[in-house]
């Protein structure tokens, strides 16, 4: 039997005890007949709930962190929470990559809920078992203390909870009286069609594929994504259901939390503590740097099973990749924290501009190790013999190694202009604060590192870099073409080498 495959995903900015409480609850969601993957988007500010989520990685393996922390802050009080339109519009877009990534990873459900829920064991089964393409579980809240709790669906508009009569307008009566039958019907277990859902909801394939995202509809004045995703939903012609079988549990203020024992209780959860893992040292931390562009179909996937058993998080430059690049980051990367940077134009033809970012991001707040690697380099495997090594040691701060211009899978190119692998290049680099980088200010070939990164200690390895860059004809003619387009005049590289790629019979060696 073909078990159902589902992500579930969250955005996350959360209080540790909260956010503890959610964990487990996932971890007790009965998954048999289920492959049950995670994608977590880590916006927290607190740097303990970012370490619960690298645990909850460590435990249950297919987890997959996005770290996304921006400046804007979610003001959470007992009384109430605090939105503005910059928070709920970068929810908006987390939620849009959680649809994505379920749908470039075929999953069957993509189960979106909020980190501040927990979930009776059964939820998942009882939502799969009313066959909706979009379904919520219920849940309430008292939205502000001391008034009666209401749950997170509605019927209509905003958070409208009764039907606007077709003749008009309807009486206050008329509305108390839809009102109540409405929080009645929901308190008696069944699942209903309804207008507007959120934050606990199940997602099928066949929604995920009909085009449902949660960016804002230009022409609709509705406050929240939620609101912007039923619409559109509904429009492309999806219902909206909530099942009030199992109602989750909602800890919407600190005084929720006592009710939390009780709820556990109820629904018998079977793991009551969130495992700790130890961690590496923070000076023996690595730190994969990388600048990627449209890197689908082409050597990426490789290049990430096997730099993935000896790095313990990564930062990426995107820029601007217009294909599924970044998916394929946080399907091979699951396991461990990756920062992700957006650049919404290209700057690959000022190159130095874009090396200086991404050592910027690659080193900021970071004490550990940097390893720099493009998307279509990888060591030998010996390299994991050496690695720990390497980093724990206290005398050496660079490490330096030979880079091979492979032909083809098997062969690398030696002559007069294609000599790389004669000369030790920086890739794995230890982060001092005392360190000030120094440029070489030119627009192409101005180096991963800084020009001044051998005034650090260094080390020279025998342990060999492969690089496929140049090994399909295709790829040699797209870089030929891009040479001589940013580099016309032969400014930053030697006219003579930038021709030779075009050679029909090169020198080649056995690798």
């Amino acid at each position: 039997m073909v078990n159902t495959k589902i992500l579930i995903g969250s955005p996350i900015n959360q209080e540790p005890d909260i956010l503890k409480e959610f964990l487990l609850s996932l971890a007790n969601l009965k998954t048999d007949t289920m492959e049950i993957h995670y994608l977590f988007i880590d916006d927290n500010q607190n740097e303990e709930s970012s370490r619960l989520l690298r645990h909850f990685a460590k435990w249950k393996k297919d987890v997959a962190i996005l770290s996304a922390k921006e400046d804007s802050i979610y003001i959470r009080t007992d009384f109430t929470h605090f939105w503005n339109d910059a928070l709920i519009w970068k929810v908006a877009r987390f939620k849009d990559m959680l649809i994505e990534q379920a749908k470039f990873e075929e999953f069957d459900y993509l189960f979106l809920i909020d980190s501040d829920l927990l979930l009776h064991p059964n939820t998942l089964h009882t939502l799969i078992s009313t066959k909706k393409e979009i379904v919520s579980e219920v849940f309430w809240t008292a939205w502000q203390e001391g008034t009666i709790p209401y749950p997170q669906v509605w019927l209509t508009d905003e958070y409208t909870h009764w039907r606007q009569a077709d003749e008009g307008a309807i009486t206050d009566e008329e509305k108390a009286v839809q009102t109540e039958a409405f929080i009645q019907q929901l308190q008696t277990p069944g699942v209903y069609e309804v207008g507007g859902l959120g934050a606990c909801t199940l997602i099928s394939r066949k929604a995920l594929l009909a085009g449902i995202h949660f960016s804002k509809i230009k022409n609709l004045s509705f406050w929240g994504e939620d609101r912007h995703f039923c619409v559109r939903a509904v429009a492309l012609g999806l219902d909206l259901h909530v099942d009030t079988h199992l109602p989750a549990y909602h800890i919407y203020r600190s005084s929720d939390l006592t009710g939390i024992p009780a709820f556990k209780e109820k629904c018998q959860y079977a793991y009551s503590e969130l495992p700790i893992y130890p961690e590496k040292a923070d000076s023996h931390q690595i730190r994969l740097s990388m600048i990627v562009k449209n890197e689908e179909g082409r050597y990426l996937q490789t290049m990430l099973k096997k730099v993935k058993p000896f790095i313990d998080e990564a930062v990426i430059i995107d820029d601007a990749s217009t294909d599924q690049t970044i998916s394929i980051f946080l399907q091979e990367l699951k396991g461990m924290p990756i920062k992700l940077v957006k650049n919404a134009s290209s700057q690959f033809a000022n190159e130095v501009e874009l090396r200086k970012q991404q050592w910027l991001e690659a080193t900021n707040g970071f004490l550990g190790w940097v390893l720099n690697l493009d998307a279509d380099e990888w060591f030998e495997e010996s390299f994991i013999d050496y690695i720990d090594d390497f980093v724990k040691q206290d005398t050496i701060d660079l490490y330096c190694f030979r880079l091979y211009d492979m032909w083809d899978e098997d062969h690398y190119r030696e002559d007069e202009y294609w000599q790389a692998h004669f000369l030790y290049r920086p890739f794995l680099a230890r982060v001092r604060s005392t360190f000030q980088p120094v440029w070489k200010e030119t627009p192409q070939h101005c180096g991963r590192f800084p020009e001044n990164i051998f005034q650090l200690t260094h080390s020279l390895s025998t342990i060999r870099v492969k690089h496929l860059g140049w090994a399909k004809e295709k790829d040699r003619l797209e870089k030929y073409e891009r040479y001589k387009l940013l580099d016309p005049n032969s400014l930053y590289g030697n006219e003579k080498q930038y021709e030779s790629i075009l050679d029909k019979n090169p020198r080649l060696k056995q690798w």
